[in-house]
């Protein structure tokens, strides 16, 4: 737990200065709680237990889904700039990053699928690790390309340059 809040703490700090906002980051990372609770589903159930393995894969995750709102957020605010309205922006911006935040994830999900598969020594450590980032970045991006945009109407700051 402890691991886990530092975490988000560091992501929150590196995106604000990022950003330069203190607004953006918690628009990219209002869908981490989201993934995490997509990536416990399994460890509730008692499919995986909370061992270094899962932490680790719930780290990972965290930084994955951030990824995710941070092409959302980046390309509305240059679109915003360029004179668009928040909405507008977001509405174009989620529309243009949905393809590279699909491929990500099926990339992502792909990848971690022979950790889910594993076999053999070991198998249960890796399996554990699949499966946190498994279903959490398919459930994460889920909210992630519903929440994000919503959070980004509602929260961010208007930068659009009106004459």
């Amino acid at each position: 737990m402890v691991t886990l809040l530092f975490a988000v703490l560091l992501v929150y700090l590196v995106l604000a200065a990022l950003f330069e906002s203190f607004t953006d980051p918690v628009v990219i990372l209002i869908s981490v709680p989201m993934a995490l609770f997509g990536a416990l589903i399994f460890i509730n159930l008692g499919a995986a237990t909370l061992n270094i393995y899962t932490q680790v894969g719930l780290v990972t995750l965290m930084g994955l889904i951030s990824k995710h709102g941070i092409l959302i957020v980046q390309f509305a605010n240059q679109l915003q700039l360029s004179g668009k309205s928040r909405v507008d922006a977001v509405i174009e911006a989620s529309a243009v990053r949905l393809r590279p935040i699909l491929m990500t994830t099926a990339a992502m999900v792909l990848g971690v699928l022979p950790l889910v598969l594993a076999s053999g020594a070991g198998a249960s450590a890796r399996r554990a690790m699949g499966l946190v980032i498994f279903t959490g970045l398919s459930i994460g991006t889920l909210f992630t390309l519903f929440v994000v945009p919503a959070m980004y109407a509602f929260m961010a700051r208007d930068r659009s340059r009106k004459p």
